[in-house]
């Protein structure tokens, strides 16, 4: 009787454990409309990007050479439209900024 009293403790403590990990994580809704959120925010940085690609070329029509701050904030932006991303195809479980920092690349890379 003790085989069928542990068999019944082992099936009875099984299924705590996924409403443990369950607990853990926030709800799907609420991921769906964090990744809505960063899939808006994915877009506008998009857009942002080919908007600064298209004045650094002017920058560099003009100068002949590249505007390096303009350079910098366009590879973080890369950075963070990556991050964004990432999020949203469940390739990372940390959420972008603006809830988490905004990425920095090194300074020359």
């Amino acid at each position: 009787m003790s085989d069928a009293n542990s068999a019944n403790d082992a099936n009875t403590a099984a299924p705590d454990a996924p409403e443990l990990e369950a607990e853990k994580s926030p709800p799907l809704w609420q991921r769906l409309l964090y990744m809505l959120g960063f899939a808006f925010l994915a877009y506008l940085a998009f857009w942002a990007i080919l908007l600064l690609s298209a004045l650094q070329f002017i920058f560099v029509a003009l100068n002949s050479d590249k505007n390096n701050e303009l350079a910098g904030f366009t590879r973080n932006l890369l950075l963070y439209l990556g991050e964004a991303l990432g999020f949203i195809a469940f390739m990372r479980d940390e959420r972008p900024f603006p809830f988490g920092p905004f990425p920095k690349a090194n300074a020359e890379e």
